[in-house]
C-alpha cells in the first residue's frame, strides 16, 4: 500500500474530475442491505470517497462518519451533502491515520476498498472489530479475480482481490449473514461500467 502522500496524489488526480466519477447514487448492494440497520444507527463509510453512499445513508436517517484520504473527494462530498440537505461527519485521513475507536458504531460500510495489501487489509479488518459495537455488522462489497478479465473497475492486483474462502477466514467467529461471489452490469458514473465479478459479505460481530 503506498503512502499517505501517494495515496492522496493517485486519488486526487482522479477525482479531480468534474463529474462524480462514481455517480450520486447509492451502491446497489448497500442500498439493499442498509435495511438491516436499526433507525438512527452510527454508520462508518470508510474511503467514502465523494460522499455517494453516505450521504444515502444520512438521508435514511442514520448517524454517519465517512472519511477519505482525498482533499479533493471530500470537497464534492460537501457540495453533494449540501444539495441533499443532510449532514454527515467527514474526516480526511487513511486507514493507518484512523482512530479505531472502541465500540464507536453500529456498522461499517466498506464499499470497493480493495487498495490495501494483504498485511494492511489484516489491520484494516482488525480496526473494524474494534470500531464496531458488539453486534455491529460490516457490509462490505468488492471483486473477486475473476474482476481481473473484465477490468472495468478494482484495483488489478490478483493479492487485493476477495473470494468467500479469504473472507471467511478474515471473519471468523463472525456471523455470517450474508456471503456470495456473482457477476453483475454496474452503471455507477464512469469508473465502475461494465460487467463485474463481485463479492458481497453481511457479517455481524460477535458478542
Amino acid at each position: 500500500m503506498a503512502d499517505f502522500d501517494d495515496a492522496r496524489t493517485f486519488w486526487d488526480a482522479r477525482f479531480a474530475a468534474p463529474e462524480y466519477i462514481f455517480g450520486t447514487e447509492p451502491n446497489h448492494f448497500l442500498a439493499r442491505e442498509a435495511a438491516r440497520l436499526a433507525t438512527g444507527a452510527r454508520v462508518l463509510d470508510i474511503a467514502c470517497g465523494e460522499g455517494r453512499n453516505a450521504i444515502w445513508l444520512a438521508g435514511q436517517g442514520h448517524e454517519v462518519t465517512g472519511f477519505d484520504v482525498s482533499p479533493l473527494a471530500l470537497e464534492k462530498a460537501r457540495r453533494l451533502a449540501d444539495e441533499k440537505q443532510v449532514q454527515v461527519r467527514w474526516h480526511q485521513a487513511d486507514v493507518r491515520s484512523w482512530d479505531w475507536a472502541p465500540a464507536a458504531f453500529d456498522a461499517i460500510a466498506c464499499i470497493f476498498i480493495q487498495f490495501a495489501s494483504p498485511a494492511e487489509r489484516t489491520r484494516l479488518f482488525e480496526g473494524f472489530r474494534e470500531a464496531l459495537r458488539p453486534g455491529g455488522l460490516v457490509l462490505l462489497q468488492g471483486y473477486t479475480p475473476k474482476q481481473l478479465e473484465y477490468r472495468t473497475g478494482g484495483p488489478g492486483e490478483l493479492s487485493h482481490l476477495y473470494t468467500e474462502a479469504m473472507l471467511r477466514e478474515a471473519f471468523d467467529g463472525w456471523d455470517i449473514l450474508l456471503l456470495r461471489e456473482y457477476e453483475a452490469d454496474l452503471a455507477e458514473g464512469t469508473k465502475h461500467v461494465g460487467r463485474s465479478a463481485l463479492i458481497e459479505l453481511v457479517a455481524r460481530r460477535p458478542v
